[in-house]
Formats: C-alpha cells, structure tokens, sequence
C-alpha cells in the first residue's frame, strides 16, 4: 500500500494497492482513493481499442470530514439519480430511474474498522455533469485519522530535489 498526502492540508490524495499476481510478482497498482490511473500511452493494446471520453468516470477523493465520490459525465438531473446504503452487501448504490447508470461500491474504510454504514451520513449532489456522494466520516474514523496525522508530523517529508544523494 502507498499513501500520498498534502503537506499543507494533511488531506489524503491517494491510496493505491499493489497485489502480487499469479506467479508471485508485482502486479497493476489499484488506485483507492484519488484519480484513477490512465492506461499507458503508446502500448499496442491502446492503440487498438480506447474507452470512450464520454464514459462515466468513478473515483474516491476524501475530505477531512467525509468520503467523497465523484462520478463524471453523468448529464442528466439530480432528480434522476437514488443513492443508497445496502446494510447487507455493505456498499452504497447509485441507480438513475431511467435505468442507464447502477453503480455498487464498497465503503472500504468502514470495513477495515468494522463499522456499521449509516443511511443518515449518506448525501448526494449533481453540478457540472458530475454526480458527487458525500458519506460523513464516523467519529471513529475521525479520531483514528487524528492520531495518524500526528505520526505523519513525525516524519519528514520526502522532497523531489536530489540533495540527499551523495554521490561516490
């Protein structure tokens, strides 16, 4: 796992998993939180077939208070859209009433925790043909990521300039 987080904020910007794959090796890094990575230009597998540009877009970006998900090129009105909480399956589901757009997914953080999903934390607005749910954080959650900031203070950041490497 790989965590990015602003300085100035101490806002997570991204989460990625890396799984080894079948014969044990590094596999593809999947991205939890932040923007989801784009296929590598220039391979033959992208030349022969793209994904359109007008594909909805799902992606997880958190606030200090909330989980945060965005999904793009949704052009159709709020009053289309139903957002849920499946206590059962433990995911949130997006449905659109004219049936073009269902979506199901996980609340990963409140897994890892085991924590309950609250229908009441569960929120959703629509601008910019962009479908955004807001799922408050639990004070749980809070408090632990309290004490995660102050562990991170701790550390020193890793800089881009190369003045720590001493050549021989």
């Amino acid at each position: 796992m790989a965590e990015e987080y602003d300085m100035k904020t101490g806002q997570l910007v991204s989460r990625k998993w890396r799984e080894k794959n079948a014969l044990g090796g590094s596999g593809k890094w999947q991205v939890e939180v932040g923007e989801p990575t784009s296929p590598l230009v220039g391979t033959l597998e992208s030349e022969l077939i793209k994904e359109s540009s007008s594909n909805p877009v799902f992606m997880r970006k958190d606030t200090l208070t909330s989980f945060q998900w965005r999904i793009r090129n949704l052009p159709y009105p709020k009053e289309v859209y139903s957002v849920s909480v499946e206590k059962e399956q433990r995911c949130c589901v997006v449905r659109t009433t004219n049936k073009k757009y269902y979506k199901k997914f996980p609340i990963t953080d409140l897994d890892r925790y085991q924590l309950p999903l609250d229908a009441a934390a569960l929120s959703f607005t629509h601008a910019n043909n962009t479908l955004i749910i807001t799922y408050q954080k639990p004070k749980e959650i809070l408090a632990a990521e309290e004490e995660l900031q102050k562990e991170l203070k701790k550390i020193k950041a890793a800089n881009d300039d190369d003045s720590e490497c001493k050549t021989q």
